[in-house]
C-alpha cells in the first residue's frame, strides 16, 4: 500500500534545471518541476529567458493555464484583441496570467535580459508555436465522464 501522505519532498537545484522542453524561437524555457522531473500530476513549473532586444515566436500552452512571475528585466506580454496587439509591460514582482489556448508572445525590448518564473496546470510544459497571433487555434474537445 503506498502511503500518499508521507511522499518525501524533492528538491530541484537551479543548477539542475533542463531545457529539455518545449521551446519557442527567441526565448529559453528550462524546466523544474514536471511528471518528467519528479512525477508531478498537474504542475508544472520552470524559467524562461528572453535575452535583450529579442522577441518570442508567437505561442501558446493549450488547455494549461499559465502563471507568470516577473523575476528580472521588463518582459512585455503581447497577445490579440480583436484587430489590435494588446501588450503588457512588467517589472520586477509582477505578475501574469495566461487563460488556456491564447496566442501570445514575449518581447524584451530592454537592455538586461528578462527572467520570469512560470507555473502551469499541466504535467508537462506544453507549448504550441503558432504563426501568428490571430492564428486559428485547435482546442481539444474534453469528454466528461
Amino acid at each position: 500500500m503506498t502511503d500518499h501522505w508521507h511522499a518525501p519532498l524533492r528538491h530541484i537545484k537551479a543548477a539542475d534545471l533542463s531545457g529539455d522542453t518545449g521551446q519557442t524561437s527567441g526565448m529559453t524555457r528550462r524546466e523544474a518541476v514536471s511528471g518528467k522531473t519528479v512525477g508531478a500530476r498537474k504542475v508544472w513549473m520552470g524559467q524562461t529567458h528572453v535575452a535583450p532586444a529579442t522577441n518570442s515566436g508567437d505561442h501558446h500552452h493549450g488547455e494549461a493555464e499559465t502563471a507568470i512571475y516577473v523575476v528580472s528585466g521588463n518582459p512585455v506580454f503581447v497577445f490579440a484583441e480583436g484587430e489590435e496587439e494588446t501588450r503588457i509591460e512588467t517589472g520586477p514582482g509582477d505578475y501574469v496570467f495566461v487563460p488556456p489556448y491564447v496566442p501570445h508572445r514575449e518581447e524584451n525590448p530592454g537592455t538586461e535580459e528578462a527572467v520570469v518564473v512560470i507555473a502551469r496546470s499541466s504535467q508537462e510544459g506544453i507549448v504550441v508555436n503558432v504563426p501568428s497571433l490571430w492564428a486559428e487555434v485547435e482546442v481539444e474537445a474534453r469528454v466528461q465522464t
